[in-house]
């Protein structure tokens, strides 16, 4: 099963300084028929007015994945925790047991970015919180793991789930696979640029959400940007 679902039909709410899509019930969003797909629980398409972010509040027991698009994001944690993750590069934080934490777009720009959230295997772990730069040039034409629970994927940043979250760069023309399993349930997004998932052709921004296959086919008919979530 191949299943679009237009960018035009997310929820959606414009808080001002913060242009939010969301591609899951979140907050005052609510579709029973999209609160999950598999372990992935939160899939928001964030645009961030400069100098401002979301002030420190509290998770627990969830898996936090932050991709940036555009710009930059401020990360500080009750941990003691600071970073600043640039365009193109991750973030990763582990609530656990418990982590209250602000992201501030501190630039005179705007952010946009991804925000992935994946129910954990585990619960009642201590939290954590990590990043690192993941340069497009490494994947272009490729999939590359930027985040992942399963095993195989040590270059990447842990979490604590059985799925992972990748990237790709590809070029107008060329086509990626990537190997899953039926039972998966996997979730693409196109940052930017016009794909065809199978005989399924999304607009940047839309979502992709795939199960029963164990190959997955993506092209670019434009030059493409993509994310992609595999979870069980």
């Amino acid at each position: 099963m191949i299943e679009l679902r237009p960018f035009s039909s997310l929820g959606a709410a414009d808080h001002g300084w913060l242009d939010a899509h969301h591609h899951f019930s979140f907050a005052e969003y609510h579709d029973p028929a999209r609160t999950n797909w598999g372990r992935l629980r939160v899939w928001n398409d964030d645009t961030i007015a400069p100098k401002s972010g979301f002030p420190s509040h509290p998770h627990r027991d969830m898996e936090i994945v932050t991709y940036v698009r555009k710009g930059a994001i401020t990360h500080e944690d009750s941990l003691g925790n600071k970073g600043r993750t640039e365009a193109g590069d991750v973030q990763v934080m582990s609530a656990g047991t418990g982590i209250v934490h602000s992201e501030y777009n501190v630039e005179d720009e705007e952010t946009t970015l991804f925000q992935i959230w994946i129910l954990p295997d585990r619960r009642g772990e201590a939290p954590g919180w990590g990043a690192r730069p993941f340069p497009k040039d490494d994947r272009a034409g490729r999939f590359v793991t930027l985040a992942s629970g399963m095993e195989g994927d040590g270059d990447a940043l842990p979490i604590r789930a059985d799925a992972r979250v990748l990237g790709a760069a590809v070029k107008a023309g060329e086509t990626l696979t990537y190997q899953t399993a039926k039972d998966r349930h996997a979730y693409l997004v196109s940052a930017k640029g016009r794909v065809r998932v199978g005989d399924v052709e999304a607009e940047a921004r839309d979502g992709v959400a795939i199960t029963g296959l164990d190959t997955i086919t993506v092209t670019a008919l434009e030059d493409a940007e993509l994310v992609l979530v595999d979870a069980a």
